[in-house]
């Protein structure tokens, strides 16, 4: 796997020694089309044999579910390309590639990319906003905002909540003062152009579209003698790619673009001097590519002066988030179909469970069933994808198959099936419900409570009562009252849990896209504002010594690999092997000698793998095979053995007067006969000059 972001293959294209590499250029949606479809005189155009290289361009993001079955149909090598790579729980760049996590085939990092002079720094402005970190708390707030919060907040029973989750901020209440102070820590310490007359340009990452127009709004409310100056950047937009190519160009305006999801990633605009990060990023791969959009070269920007830095104004706490968490793996979420399916599958194995042998378990059992064996069932078998997990198709198409459920099999159904379930005719709202219920139903069946589900599914049938008017609703007030004012769900097994769900699903299209937003102007303060030089150097691409390690036990079915475990002494030759796979291949003599020194590789290859315990026996058989030894010899001399089996060598022999050597005493007290001993001595060091060459 390659991490050079950008990298054409246009250039493997052509025609050498009478031989023409006939190259494809394809979206991934149509590929899948034309191999199930498309035909020529002979048939498929396309069979699994039909490539001898197939290249993905940003693999980070296009190698899994259903897109990983074209490169699992083409029997032929598989180059990734990737600026970031993901090692998240079930989206793993990496383990596609069959690699180590953070140990790509090839990888160029950004710092030295910056280094070598290829991209350009940046500096972290990391500024602190009291509502964004900690919520708006009435207590806290003036007595003029106190005044403005009841007016806003009181609801028809006089109650007014205490504060204002900070996750609210900008999803459903958006506060004048807070967007206010964020503009004009931009604009006041933004990298300016024109000998300081104009901001450059800048990309503000907003939350949501509501948020970006109010960005927009208050942009123009205060800086008025500045006229499209800021612009709008997302889907909402009929003509975004028009907006973007202004924006790219260094003549026109805007100079701000307020993006929501558009401008985060595959845009090359080198005069990017500001980025604005006004929301959250929970993904690693995704801020980093964010970061990239500032990180392109721009000579004579400055008045003449190169692009030597940007700068990245932080008012959401996200370098502390992956400080501090170091971008934690996430897991994928399946497609709704499929979360269902797979859901469906694991309650299907804890019903099998002696408790839950009722009549009324084992009917509900068998619904759940017959629906997945008729999913599988309904799967295209002539499809390619389909072709490909085939086995399992034939498996679970039978209902003989969910006789005894084993744990395997759930995650065989999750992995194999899962990505592959059509989805129906049916309400993306009915279905999110199915899925949060049948997943309440599993943590019940599981012995957990599952707190923020039962809070999520309470937030749902509330908003369904606040829908006036519904003859639907109003057709299950009585279960919609149970539910919120006794402890219905409290006390509730999966009898009531279904009977939440088949009669409530249907009602949650009710439900508005987006419920009340409010628009405020409290006082907000910045508690903190912070210049950071970046961190470039991260242990995300491991070093050299990982990835060393890891081709060493990746590959020890090579010759000279297998020579060090059989214990067969090595030639000038394999050293010379040794040196061009760990000198040349996996890294430098330079990065070599700065983790082992001077260490000899047959040495460094033989710790690594450890020794064929045939071979170590071999090594010691003169004394294993002795008549004349006592037991305490022999079971010294067998200690001697596994421990060169696991360490591959002994020369410390200073961990001879430790246990479990000395279990049955020292070697003075075990060999009397000092001549024995010294034999026993020479096959070690015999063993470890086998790992030098001569």
């Amino acid at each position: 796997m390659n991490l050079l972001p950008d990298l054409s293959v246009a250039n493997l294209c052509e025609e050498k020694d009478n031989y023409t590499a006939h190259c494809v250029f394809s979206t991934y949606q149509t590929m899948m089309n034309v191999i199930d479809t498309a035909e020529d005189r002979e048939g498929k155009l396309f069979t699994c044999g039909h490539f001898d290289l197939v290249i993905c361009d940003e693999a980070h993001r296009s190698i899994y579910n259903k897109y990983q079955d074209i490169f699992t149909w083409f029997d032929a090598p598989l180059v990734g390309l990737t600026a970031t790579p993901k090692d998240e729980i079930d989206k793993n760049t990496y383990e596609i590639f069959e690699l180590e996590s953070g140990v790509p085939t090839y990888g160029y990092e950004l710092a030295q990319a910056v280094k070598d002079g290829y991209l350009v720094d940046f500096m972290s402005v990391e500024t602190t906003l009291k509502f964004i970190q900690q919520g708006i708390v009435y207590d806290e707030l003036s007595d003029e905002d106190k005044a403005a919060y009841e007016d806003t907040f009181t609801d028809e029973n006089g109650d007014l909540p205490e504060s204002i989750a900070s996750s609210a901020l900008n999803e459903w209440i958006f506060n004048e003062d807070t967007i206010r102070q964020v503009l004009h820590v931009l604009m006041t310490n933004g990298l300016h152009i024109d000998y300081g007359n104009k901001l450059g340009k800048t990309i503000i990452f907003a939350k949501n579209h509501r948020h970006a127009e109010k960005i927009f709004e208050i942009f123009n409310k205060e800086y008025p003698h500045l006229p499209g100056y800021a612009k709008v950047i997302d889907n909402y937009m009929t003509y975004a790619q028009s907006a973007i190519d202004e924006f790219s160009d260094p003549r026109k305006l805007p100079q701000i673009a307020i993006s929501v999801d558009m401008l985060d990633t595959g845009i090359d605009v080198p005069e990017v001097l500001n980025l604005v990060f006004f929301k959250k990023v929970m993904s690693k791969a995704k801020f980093w590519q964010m970061i990239g959009r500032g990180t392109r070269l721009c000579p004579g920007l400055l008045d003449g002066k190169d692009k030597e830095k940007f700068y990245i104004f932080d008012f959401c706490g996200n370098f502390e988030f992956f400080r501090m968490n170091k971008g934690k793996a996430t897991a994928n979420l399946l497609a709704l179909q499929g979360a269902i399916f797979t859901l469906k599958a694991q309650i299907a194995y804890k019903l099998q469970d002696l408790a839950y042998q009722t009549p009324e378990l084992i009917e509900f059992r068998k619904a759940l069933v017959e629906d997945m064996v008729r999913k599988v069932r309904e799967l295209n078998r002539d499809n390619f994808a389909v072709k490909q997990h085939l086995k399992y198709v034939e498996k679970y198409a039978d209902p003989a198959s969910y006789n005894a459920l084993t744990y395997e099999d759930t995650l065989m159904m999750g992995q194999e099936l899962a990505p592959l379930i059509a989805p129906e005719e049916d309400d993306a709202k009915a279905l999110r419900f199915d899925a949060l219920l049948y997943g309440i139903e599993l943590a019940y069946l599981a012995g957990k409570r599952y707190g923020k589900a039962r809070s999520d599914l309470m937030k749902k049938v509330a908003a369904v009562a606040g829908v006036a008017n519904i003859p639907e609703i109003m057709a299950q007030s009585e279960l919609i009252d149970k539910i919120l004012h006794t402890d219905y769900v409290e006390n509730a097994g999966i009898r009531e849990f279904e009977t939440i769900r088949e009669n409530l699903r249907g009602l949650m299209k009710y439900i508005l896209n987006s419920g009340a937003t409010y628009d405020t102007n409290f006082e907000d303060e910045i508690l903190s504002l912070e210049w950071k030089d970046s961190e470039l150097e991260n242990d995300d691409l491991k070093n050299y010594k990982a990835k060393a390690e890891f081709y060493v036990r990746q590959h020890q079915d090579n010759a000279v690999i297998q020579k060090l475990r059989s214990n067969v002494p090595l030639t000038t030759e394999d050293v010379k092997e040794l040196e061009s796979i760990l000198w040349s291949q996996v890294g430098t003599r330079q990065e070599y000698e700065a983790e082992y020194g001077k260490k000899p590789l047959g040495e460094f290859v033989r710790e690594i793998v450890g020794m064929d315990m045939a071979a170590a026996k071999a090594a010691f058989a003169e004394y294993l095979n002795d008549a004349s030894l006592d037991s305490r010899q022999i079971y010294f001399v067998n200690q001697i053995v596994e421990y060169i089996v696991h360490n591959g060598l002994l020369k410390d022999l200073s961990v001879l007067q430790e246990p479990p050597f000395t279990d049955q005493g020292s070697i003075v007290e075990v060999f009397t006969d000092l001549t024995l001993w010294l034999g026993i001595r020479k096959a070690i060091e015999r063993v470890n000059q086998n790992a030098i060459a001569a």
